[in-house]
């Protein structure tokens, strides 16, 4: 390094002798915007035939890091919603696992859905920088991960040395010569015959008797069972029910819906209607674009009381959540609009939020501003029940089984597919005339669909 920085000075010092005594070499611009005179010289590369005289050489070193390549990046808690702050990690990875770009390494539980976070690349994670369970804010770090391929082979590579040290020294060949192999049995050793024992010649009549009393006394009884801590989904879901409960002055008020009509409907016009729509027509849609219609015919059943400036919001939008049940909790998604949806609309909607729910792909904006809420225990096999309101709306409908029942038509008893339903309500905001008026015009448009074509 010492001699070419000579060789440099030198020629350095014979290129400026040549520039003072003419022009001449600088004559001209070259392509790479310096002057004629002018090189650049990277470290390593080839000779040049150009004369020394006249060129002056710019030096330039160039230094490539592992770090950019294989280097270990921290992955950091992605933003919430505005309405969440906080949630808690549950990992789906642990120190030493290869990840493949994309691929979930840890979920978020927030107090209304789970967030996944992906490896931003693939590689290795090193270091876990919050425990399962963990509580974590937004920009929070979460985990180190060693970027690579290089990465990824380290951690075999690392074991192997480990593997080979665990062999027993005992075990290692002498330095002289090679080591005769030992036979290998070709059968195994014949086991020796048992000798025969006389059989007891204790009568059974004489034997010891035990009593269900004597087994009790006489064995140990244990009683398992298991704990498990409330997972945030649980948890939110608990407090938001309790405070349901403290805030809400709830009433319920029944009613039964005949289904003869709109299972005769639906029997008649399944066919065509998935071949045309490209989805199912079930019994959901028909009690959704229902409600939309009472809530339409009584606003107070979509309104809200606002309690912090002791205000009554009345919406002129039907937004409707419809509770579906996951293995983590119940969620509610929100069909928008309601009210300029038709059946396939909904049926389309109802399907795609239900799928996105059982796959924990439900997003904070999908639960966001519904306005009246839908609970479907028939599915269950539901016969009767009490719903409790969905803060902040103020009515919440329950469905319940279709069952045959014996019921008085025309003078006649008949019997007719039948569903109860319960509305519980509000009644600090809605009175109880408005919600039987809002419970039978759902009856009326379920067993009579044509009412919405009539506006009635």
């Amino acid at each position: 390094m010492l001699s070419h920085s000579r060789c440099l000075s030198r020629t350095l010092g014979r290129s400026l002798s040549a520039l003072s005594q003419g022009n001449n070499v600088l004559a001209g611009r070259t392509a790479s915007g310096l002057s004629a005179g002018s090189r650049v010289l990277y470290r390593n590369s080839p000779s040049r035939s150009e004369s020394l005289s006249s060129v002056v050489f710019h030096v330039r070193y160039f230094k490539t890091s592992a770090a950019h390549r294989d280097g270990v990046v921290t992955v950091n808690t992605p933003p919430f919603s505005e309405s969440i702050t906080e949630g808690d990690v549950r990992w789906e990875k642990a120190v030493g696992d290869s990840v493949k770009e994309d691929e979930v390494v840890c979920e978020i539980e927030t107090d209304k859905t789970s967030l996944q976070v992906p490896s931003p690349a693939a590689g290795v994670i090193t270091e876990l920088l919050v425990p399962d369970g963990g509580r974590v804010e937004a920009g929070n770090p979460l985990f180190k991960l060693k970027k690579g391929a290089a990465a990824a082979a380290s951690v075999p590579a690392a074991e192997a040395p480990a593997a080979a040290a665990s062999v027993p020294a005992a075990e290692a060949p002498a330095a002289g010569a090679p080591p005769t192999p030992a036979a290998i049995p070709v059968a195994m050793p014949a086991v020796p015959p048992v000798p025969a024992q006389a059989a007891q010649s204790k009568p059974v009549s004489n034997q010891e008797k035990w009593s269900c009393c004597d087994l009790l006394r006489n064995q140990t009884i244990v009683l398992l069972f298991v704990q498990v801590k409330m997972n945030r989904m649980r948890l939110r879901i608990a407090q938001r029910l309790k405070e349901a409960q403290q805030t809400c002055a709830m009433l319920t008020t029944f009613n039964e819906i005949d289904m003869s009509n709109i299972q005769e409907m639906r029997k008649l016009h399944k066919d065509g209607f998935l071949k045309r729509h490209n989805i199912k027509l079930g019994f959901m849609s028909a009690f959704v674009k229902a409600s939309a219609h009472a809530l339409m015919d009584q606003p107070s059943v979509n309104g809200v009381i606002d309690d912090t400036t002791k205000e009554i919001v009345y919406r002129d939008y039907v937004d409707i959540s419809v509770a579906v049940a996951t293995p983590k909790g119940l969620v509610v998604p929100v069909i928008r609009n309601v009210e300029t949806m038709n059946f396939a609309d909904i049926e389309k909607t109802i399907n795609g939020l239900g799928e996105k729910a059982r796959n924990n792909l439900l997003a904070v904006e999908d639960m966001d501003g519904g306005t009246f809420t839908i609970s479907n225990g028939g599915v269950f096999g539901s016969m009767f029940g009490t719903p409790i309101i969905n803060p902040p709306q103020s009515a919440i409908l329950g469905m319940h089984g279709i069952f045959d029942r014996p019921v008085a038509v025309g003078g006649k008893v008949e019997i007719r597919p039948m569903m109860y339903v319960a509305l519980t309500y509000d009644h600090r905001l809605v009175d109880g005339r408005e919600a039987v008026t809002f419970l039978r015009k759902i009856k009326s448009v379920v067993e009579d669909p044509r009412v919405l074509l009539l506006d009635m």
